[in-house]
């Protein structure tokens, strides 16, 4: 069998895969490559769970990959993702090392393990003139009518739903685009986590991070001169915490509608990593509540065997 070139860490939001990420690659003495799409931005730490010290295991910093290299306000995509993963791959392996990839943006991953064909798509003035006043509901059932592979769990925002069709509508048209790169073989672990343990744990992460300044973080951001569209582009904290910012919405009615949104996308992402099972990727389950100790050396064995 060919050996692994990668371990992939993957579980919905709020199901502990940075911990136990570090903690195995604390024990492979490697390094983290991260896979989520909104930790990428500079500044957006709270919202984004940002949680560094989670890569600190025993007085030492375990190296991670591709968080901070943007600045807020860009839009980052799985292109150029795909980019940035290879070239962070391809450093860690020159190192003779097992890179981890962990977190839980469900395109981002798949996109690496499958070696999908993406390119830079431009964007199309005409296709979003025609869609701009469309509701979101609408966009959500144009953008499922595409067959190709798009993450719905991001389109939460009609901006990002149009960027969406304009993706999959580019794809139809020019069948050939393609950026190719040999998929590595991966053993891919998955956090199984109860529908019941995994609200109770956003709720209580909300609570905190409401607590701990995320609202302030995002009126610095607006401070900043980083436009209120932007930050309601990156969905979730960001837009409803912004919304509330702008005088949209009520406190209330942003905490409660937040914690509802992030809910759904956590239910979300688990459609999106069943669906990778069905499309051929296969997942080890493991029971998220065991501790790290006992989830890596699970790993170990799955790996050595």
């Amino acid at each position: 069998m060919k050996p692994y070139q990668l371990i992939t860490i993957i579980g919905p939001t709020a199901s502990g895969k940075t911990t136990f990420a570090a903690a195995l690659a604390a024990r492979l003495d490697t390094e983290i490559i991260s896979a989520d799409s909104r930790q990428v931005y500079r500044r957006m730490d709270i919202g984004t769970g940002k949680d560094l010290h989670d890569y600190r295991v025993n007085g030492r910093t375990i190296p991670y990959h591709l968080i901070d290299i943007r600045e807020p306000g860009t839009r980052y995509n799985v292109f150029e993702y795909q980019h940035d993963f290879f070239r962070a791959y391809e450093q860690i392996r020159a190192k003779g090392k097992l890179p981890v990839l962990c977190g839980g943006s469900g395109l981002y991953i798949e996109a690496v393990l499958k070696g999908y064909r993406l390119c830079n798509v431009p964007q199309n003035p005409p296709l979003r003139d025609s869609l701009k006043n469309k509701p979101l509901p609408e966009l959500k059932n144009t953008l499922a009518a595409y067959r190709k592979l798009h993450n719905t769990t991001d389109a939460d925002t009609p901006q990002r739903a149009i960027r969406a069709i304009e993706i999959e509508e580019y794809y139809t048209q020019n069948p050939s685009a393609q950026n190719e790169y040999e998929p590595p073989h991966s053993l891919v672990v998955g956090l199984d986590i109860s529908r019941e343990l995994r609200r109770e744990k956003i709720s209580q992460r909300l609570h905190s991070r409401l607590a701990g300044g995320m609202i302030d973080e995002v009126q610095r951001l607006l401070d900043s001169g980083i436009p209120s569209g932007d930050l309601l582009y990156y969905g979730l904290e960001y837009k409803y915490t912004t919304l509330f910012l702008t005088g949209a919405i009520t406190h209330d009615e942003m905490a409660t509608q937040l914690e509802t949104a992030i809910h759904q996308f956590a239910k979300r992402q688990m459609t999106w990593f069943r669906g990778m099972e069905r499309r051929g990727i296969t997942i080890h389950w493991i029971d998220a509540t065991l501790p790290d100790e006992e989830k890596t050396e699970r790993t170990l064995n799955i790996l050595h065997n």
